[in-house]
């Protein structure tokens, strides 16, 4: 996954963008930012500039509250990362729109930025990706450097989930050299969810009118922003979802093995009576709590419960697993978890009446793997967190938060 060099002053590394010690242009100047306001005074900020490891974003914050703020757009060539990091997280803290227009510039580390905003609205080819290196490692070892950008590059898979932005996007980034750029399609944008209306340009979806970055907010165009409330969590008095569980009377075999046993009896410690591969069709006779009863072809016997993807239930796609991050044995304390939660997560109802917490969208099982190495190793999810099939999921209950 890393491009690392074997000299200490010219360790190149695949990351998603911008250059991690700072800008390698010392010219371009760092953040300033621009307020300016719509026909209705509703407020929007200009970002302008390169990420410096030493921007006070403090002056972020006072363009924000001073100016009734409702979105950012930016017109930034990239950056530092971790400061664009951190520009992010404090423009979701903000409940900030983002905005990006084909007319301005947002590439490199300022995407990461942009994945802040609730919601996200991006002309296509307007946001632009690629791989990066640093040359300044004069005071590490190899074995150092690579360490460094391993943690790195755990922050940002970490940073992307916890703004809904599905970290796949880090695997494209990596087939552009550092001096090239590569504009994110409408589709593409759609298919990591970096921008929620993708294809449809940005002003079209977000603007009456055009702006130009440059152009001094005071004689901007007018704004008309999509409220972030659209995105908002469930109000309070939105009714509970429904808890019943459907009887099990179908399904296929979906086992981490690739095969299930058949037991003679409802116990592992019984007589195996077969062995059925992943997909077999499954029917369901009897629910002995804990096994079915079932029929796989001409065979009559017992199969745990998580061994059976259940086509009643049918949370997930057959074939699909979840990172499981928490789970509860009562909806309030499962609702107040998600609400919390700076991850992008929601709740599934299981089969013992049980809620399962977990990431917000589904992986293939590598990806889903991977997903939970990362996680862990960076600290952002739970040590005892697992990847799983959720078999005994039965419909999501709570309640996407991003």
């Amino acid at each position: 996954m890393f491009c690392v060099g074997r000299s200490r002053r010219a360790i190149a590394f695949c990351l998603f963008a911008g250059v991690a010690i700072g800008w390698s242009n010392a010219a371009r100047a760092s953040l300033t930012y621009q307020v300016g306001h719509g026909n209705d005074d509703t407020g929007f900020v200009v970002v302008s500039g390169a990420f410096e490891a030493d921007d006070d974003l403090s002056k972020f914050i006072s363009a924000v509250q001073g100016g009734n703020v409702k979105a950012v757009f930016f017109n930034s060539p990239g950056g530092n990362i971790a400061k664009a990091i951190e520009l992010g997280r404090l423009i979701r803290q903000l409940h900030l729109a983002t905005i990006q227009i084909k007319t301005a510039e947002c590439a490199s580390a300022c995407s990461l930025a942009f994945m802040g905003g609730t919601p996200r609205f991006a002309d296509p080819g307007s946001i632009g990706v690629h791989k990066s290196s640093f040359a300044d490692t004069s005071g590490m070892n190899v074995a150092d450097a690579v360490s460094a950008i391993q943690q790195l590059t755990a922050e940002v898979i970490a940073y992307m989930t916890e703004m809904g932005v599905d970290p796949a996007l880090l695997q494209l980034s990596l087939k552009y050299d550092s001096d090239d750029i590569r504009y994110l399609s409408g589709s593409e944008m759609e298919q990591y969810h970096l921008a929620l209306n993708g294809s449809k340009p940005a002003n079209e979806a977000a603007l009456s009118g055009s702006l130009t970055p440059t152009t001094p907010p005071s004689v901007s165009p007018p704004v008309t922003l999509t409220p972030s409330s659209t995105v908002a969590s469930l109000p309070p008095s939105e009714p509970l979802p429904s808890f019943a569980i459907p009887d099990a009377r179908t399904g296929r075999i979906q086992h981490y093995d690739g095969k299930a046993p058949l037991k003679a009896a409802a116990t592992s410690k019984s007589v195996t009576v077969g062995m059925f591969l992943n997909g077999s069709p499954v029917a369901i006779l009897d629910d002995t709590g804990k096994w079915y009863h079932v029929r796989v072809g001409t065979r009559v016997g017992y199969l745990f419960h998580s061994w059976v993807w259940v086509s009643q239930f049918g949370a997930a796609p057959y074939g699909r697993q979840f990172v499981q991050v928490k789970s509860f044995d009562n909806y309030a304390d499962t609702e107040q978890y998600i609400r919390s939660s700076p991850l992008p997560v929601m709740a599934y109802l299981a089969s013992n009446g049980w809620f399962a917490i977990t990431l917000d969208r589904t992986f293939d099982p590598d990806g889903a793997e991977k997903m939970v190495g990362n996680l862990k190793a960076s600290g952002s999810i739970p040590d005892d967190s697992i990847a799983t099939w959720g078999n005994a999921f039965v419909r999501k209950v709570c309640c996407q938060t991003h």
